[in-house]
């Protein structure tokens, strides 16, 4: 079995709107070590676990750094769990798993499709890691869950990736179970409807219940070998919230990533 290596990424240079998810990993590890909750997910696995191992928070310099750092925690191929940072670190991760797992399936949970060819002249906003990872080939398939904020641009993205879109206005999470190939999670806070995480810079409502994200990550047929949480804010936060819940899908998640 491999294992499974945590890493926090607090890097937020890319944010379009406000700063502050660098702030985010300690603050999520906070949340998960404050005696508030068990370290066990829904499926009844531990994720304090000889197969998890947390490397810790990665001082970034700048973009070109992320991918450096991921390289080097990645070994063998092991799985990779990472703590954001805004959703643009999701670029090079991929491209540094894409070493390992050359054939990859991601799931993408976010308001936004994130698929700008670029946003406000930067291609590596964090409006842009996905289709950065699309035309480079680096997944096979891109799922995409919540989004309801598709504009005619990034309408005319998907199609030209094929991307799948689920989004919030006719939703059937039933249809989105089964991944032919290895699985990445992408979890975008603001997936989530504002009134359950509002710690997020960018709040959009008529979003997903922490319910509904938490049954769709438990009923996904595939291996999952790789995910991030991405975007949480806790400028914005409201009683920790947010941290909370960011605490709680990083617990399902990764009992996830030791089912298989």
């Amino acid at each position: 079995m491999k294992k499974i290596y945590i890493q926090g990424i607090p890097y937020d240079a890319k944010s379009s709107y406000q700063r502050g998810p660098e702030l985010a990993p300690p603050r999520i590890r906070e949340a998960l070590h404050s005696g508030s909750m068990n370290l066990f997910s829904e499926n009844g696995i531990s994720i304090e676990n000889e197969m998890v191992v947390d490397h810790g928070d990665f001082a970034i310099a700048e973009y070109l750094d992320i991918e450096k750092i991921i390289k080097r925690n990645l070994q063998n191929g092991d799985k990779l769990f990472t703590l954001g940072g805004d959703h643009s670190i999701t670029f090079p991760i991929i491209k540094a798993l894409h070493e390992h797992y050359p054939k990859l399936d991601i799931l993408h949970i976010d308001a936004h499709a994130d698929l700008y060819d670029n946003y406000e002249g930067d291609p590596y906003s964090h409006a842009c890691p996905f289709a950065r990872i699309m035309e480079n080939g680096l997944a096979v398939r891109l799922v995409q869950v919540g989004i309801r904020t598709l504009n005619t641009h990034q309408a005319e993205q998907a199609e030209k990736f094929n991307v799948e879109i689920h989004p919030m206005r006719k939703l059937d999470l039933h249809s989105i179970k089964t991944f032919k190939n290895p699985l990445y999670i992408s979890l975008d806070m603001d997936g989530f409807d504002p009134a359950f995480a509002p710690g997020v810079s960018h709040h959009e409502p008529g979003g997903l219940s922490s319910r509904q994200v938490i049954d769709l990550i438990q009923n996904i047929d595939a291996q999952v070998i790789g995910a991030d949480i991405v975007e949480y804010n806790p400028k914005r936060d409201f009683q920790n919230m947010t941290a909370f819940l960011a605490a709680k899908m990083m617990k399902e998640i990764i009992g996830k990533m030791l089912e298989i």
